[in-house]
């Protein structure tokens, strides 16, 4: 009874798939304008891997884990290695400097959207030198709205480890900002 009660929610999620990211790149496109091409990120993380290859049939190739255990799972299944041979994965949780080894031998690692520390930045780089990897994409995480919940630097602290990554970091090619907004934030105020 469990395994068809695991089929019948799959079965569920895998018509769905194809309509939810053909709406969500609608809604993109319509926001961003004709001269735009905003790169959408699905969020894959508790999905099976089934759903994320339906959604690379349909043309998705950047998918965001939160969980280095669970990247490193997806990436080296071996359905996903041969069936999606071009993902993008992007790391968007937040990394501990315990964890920056594993990540960085996740295949196909495209980005990590969530380096808030000179610390966490130099880990990456000493683990990218030591296995002599090519630069990998970062952003820098800001936590713009100073809730306690939520991670990264803060604002005034930002453009030092900006400043910090591409003078002395040179295994990370920094790409930008990634901030999360206040749930509900008035922006009248």
């Amino acid at each position: 009874a469990r395994f068809a009660c695991i089929f019948s929610i799959l079965y569920e999620m895998a018509g769905k798939v194809l309509g939810r990211l053909s709406a969500v790149l609608d809604k993109v496109k319509a926001v961003a304008g004709p001269e735009s091409v905003p790169r959408v990120v699905a969020v894959s993380k508790l999905k099976p891997v089934d759903v994320i290859l339906e959604a690379y049939e349909a043309g998705q190739r950047h998918f965001g884990e939160n969980y280095v255990q669970e990247l490193v799972e997806k990436a080296k299944d071996e359905r996903v290695r041969l069936q999606a041979p071009d993902i993008r994965w992007h790391f968007i949780g937040h990394l501990q400097k315990n964890k920056c080894n594993l990540l960085i031998d996740v295949p196909n690692l495209w980005m990590i959207e969530t380096v808030d520390s000179v610390k966490l930045a130099d880990a990456l780089n000493k683990n990218l030198v030591k296995k002599n990897r090519l630069a990998i994409n970062v952003l820098v995480q800001v936590n713009t709205s100073g809730e306690e919940s939520k991670n990264g630097c803060n604002p005034d602290a930002c453009a030092d480890l900006v400043e910090h990554i591409m003078k002395r970091c040179h295994l990370l090619d920094f790409r930008g900002l990634m901030t999360i907004g206040r749930w509900g934030h008035d922006y009248a105020q």
